[in-house]
């Protein structure tokens, strides 16, 4: 999966665009990915991530950085030996690019703020 664009709001992948958050694994993207609680990312809302076990999970935390990643979440990703990089969203975009050749990598992608 090549995440070719964002900007707010709007993520193009593979030629796709997609106007609600996403999680890209390398081979399919989960559209309209919905958290319990909007701005703040626990375990149950990336379920489906701690199962595929990647190597990786990047998580995109929206344009101003406004999406959050408590302690206990980032603990619980980490003791599944995954490793987690927390960035804003363009950024996290990026990376994904850089290193998804390279390793199983996973995003959870905020779209906005």
């Amino acid at each position: 999966m090549e995440i070719e664009s964002y900007n707010f709001g709007e993520i193009v992948i593979d030629g796709k665009k997609y106007t609600n958050d996403v999680i890209v694994y390398p081979d399919r993207v989960e559209g309209d990915w919905w958290r319990k609680e909007g701005h703040s990312l626990h375990p149950e809302d990336i379920g489906g991530v701690l199962d595929f076990q990647p190597e990786v999970l990047i998580v995109g935390t929206g344009a101003y950085g406004r999406m959050d990643v408590p302690s206990g979440t980032a603990e619980r990703i980490e003791s599944n030996g995954i490793e987690l990089i927390v960035k804003g969203t363009e950024e996290a975009c990026e990376t994904y690019n850089m290193i998804k050749g390279s390793k199983e990598a996973v995003a959870a992608l905020h779209l906005t703020c």
